[in-house]
């Protein structure tokens, strides 16, 4: 694909967690707004979410944050992002991600953000998303995770023909180079999509 312009950052909202996660955040958010990327992520103000929103803005980059009301009412909300859409219910939250974007980056992150990028994975498989999913696997975080979808296919749940839905990069200068050599996907995909049954 071409050069994308509006990326969503899916990643953790936790903070004690290793050093070398805020570092790789920092470091991809820095190359995000160099290439002109209008950013996308879930709106809040600790963890690998507050550091991204943090360089970004630092930078003079775009960022915008969406999140249900009841997290902004626990004041979950970076007050430094000030283009924010706020939604009723978490599963809003993640039909907006996906909207108008040209594709989604995973950092890592805990339960939500693997919730996300398996549903978007799932949605990629049913067609009904086409864009790049890279995953930045910082440090082997999501080797489990690579295995795991790896043994989906040798185990016949998915088709071969799935592992072009992701594709995993080691550090954060290789994300955007991911993005242009991603392999293109249609909305056809759903003829696949059921295993076994090829349509």
């Amino acid at each position: 694909m071409s050069d994308p312009k509006r990326i969503c950052v899916y990643c953790a909202s936790s903070s004690n967690i290793n050093p070398t996660y805020f570092e790789a955040t920092r470091v991809l958010a820095r190359s995000l707004v160099k290439n002109g990327v209008h950013v996308v992520y879930g709106g809040g103000k600790t963890g690998l979410m507050g550091t991204l929103a943090d360089t970004v803005l630092a930078e003079g980059g775009q960022i915008k944050g969406i999140m249900p009301r009841f997290m902004n009412e626990v004041e979950w909300a970076h007050r430094g992002v000030t283009d924010f859409e706020f939604t009723e219910t978490m599963h809003e939250r993640k039909a907006k991600f996906l909207e108008g974007i040209d594709g989604l980056i995973a950092l890592a992150g805990g339960s939500g953000t693997l919730e996300e990028l398996l549903e978007a994975i799932t949605l990629k498989r049913l067609g009904q998303f086409t864009k790049p999913i890279i995953i930045l696997n910082t440090g082997g975080y999501y080797d489990p995770l690579r295995e795991m979808l790896e043994r989906s296919v040798r185990e016949q749940f998915m088709s071969e023909r799935h592992l072009a839905m992701w594709t995993f990069v080691d550090t954060p200068e290789e994300v955007l180079p991911a993005f242009v050599d991603a392999p293109e996907w249609s909305r056809d995909a759903i003829r696949f999509a059921n295993h076994g049954f090829e349509g």
